[in-house]
């Protein structure tokens, strides 16, 4: 059976500490890679094969638009998205779905409650049930649907792996990242989703993340760059952590399941990360930190984009610890 990296091809990369004792440790493997696609840095398996997840939603979205989608401003950072369900997020989703000639109805991913507090409550006091629309990945589903309504393509089954929209998808994949991919597994919200390596998933982000800079660049590609800079709050949503790192340093941050970051600077500095126990926390620690170890980011960048993302370990509500670089990564810095 392929598996993912195993416990020996990964290092520390996150330590949690609590009233000076380290009560937690997140091991995993991370890889920077420079315009070229080198390998600048590497903790653990830079070679090592993951599922990217949600990182890969931005190439998800290209596929769409290169099926003649005219994704518009947010609708474009939208279909790159893994949104928390505001209403401005839910507004957009549905709006790209009628320009489809689509509802909700015809979305496939599962229903969610928002996790943005507010439109759920405000859902709960009007007796709405769990939404298509309020899924993360509903904007990546709205632009699916559209390619299909473009295309005169089935809309039921825009899910397979067989549909002409997952092999577009399969095709930019293979195209972005340098691979040939050999495994397709089901994403949370029912899209296909593929392996590829780590170092892989990084080459794909510096390509993106070098668009907007480059006259000869894909257009579509572009677009999808600039937007998903341009309308953050749509890419995750205000205040959170991809959406403040974009504002802030004009890096494309993107999240995915299971403990997966990336993170692309304009100089198509980029890197992905992957917590070997599904864990998030201190990703974006760690890739700011190695972005700004790379020069990608100034000393003052990273210090002013900590400071806003990074949460401290409570103890009755009363800042006891932090979570920090591990020693391994600290060493490696020095």
């Amino acid at each position: 059976m392929p598996e993912t990296l195993l416990a020996s091809q990964t290092v520390d990369l996150i330590v949690v500490e609590r009233n000076g004792f380290i009560e937690s440790r997140h091991r995993g493997a991370a890889v920077v890679v420079n315009a070229d696609g080198q390998i600048l840095t590497a903790l653990g398996d830079a070679q090592g094969l993951i599922y990217p997840r949600s990182t890969l939603k931005p190439f998800q979205a290209l596929a769409s638009m290169q099926s003649g989608v005219p994704l518009r401003g947010a609708e474009v950072a939208l279909a790159s998205a893994s949104h928390i369900g505001s209403q401005e997020h839910l507004d957009i989703a549905a709006a790209m779905l009628a320009k489809a000639g689509l509802s909700e109805a015809d979305l496939r991913c599962p229903t969610a409650w928002p996790a943005h507090e507010e439109t759920y409550h405000a859902m709960i006091r009007k007796g709405e049930p769990k939404s298509r629309l309020a899924f993360n990945c509903s904007g990546k589903h709205a632009a699916f649907l559209w390619a299909c309504t473009e295309n005169g393509w089935d809309t039921e089954s825009y899910l397979s792996p067989e549909h002409p929209l997952q092999k577009r998808v399969i095709e930019i994949v293979e195209e972005y990242s340098g691979e040939k991919i050999s495994h397709l597994g089901v994403d949370g919200c029912g899209a296909p989703v593929p392996v590829i390596s780590l170092v892989g998933l990084a080459r794909a982000v510096s390509k993106l993340a070098l668009c907007p800079g480059n006259k000869n660049s894909n257009a579509r590609a572009t677009t999808i760059a600039t937007a998903m800079l341009d309308y953050p709050w749509a890419v995750q949503g205000h205040g959170l952590p991809n959406t403040v790192v974009m504002e802030d340093v004009g890096v494309i941050a993107k999240l995915g399941a299971e403990g997966v970051l990336v993170l692309g600077a304009p100089n198509g500095t980029a890197v992905a990360i992957k917590m070997l126990d599904g864990s998030g926390r201190g990703a974006d620690l760690l890739g700011l930190t190695l972005l700004a170890h790379t020069g990608a980011l100034s000393t003052e960048q990273l210090e002013a984009i900590l400071s806003k993302i990074s949460r401290p370990i409570l103890g009755g509500g009363v800042p006891v610890g932090s979570v920090r670089l591990s020693s391994t990564v600290m060493d490696l810095l020095d």
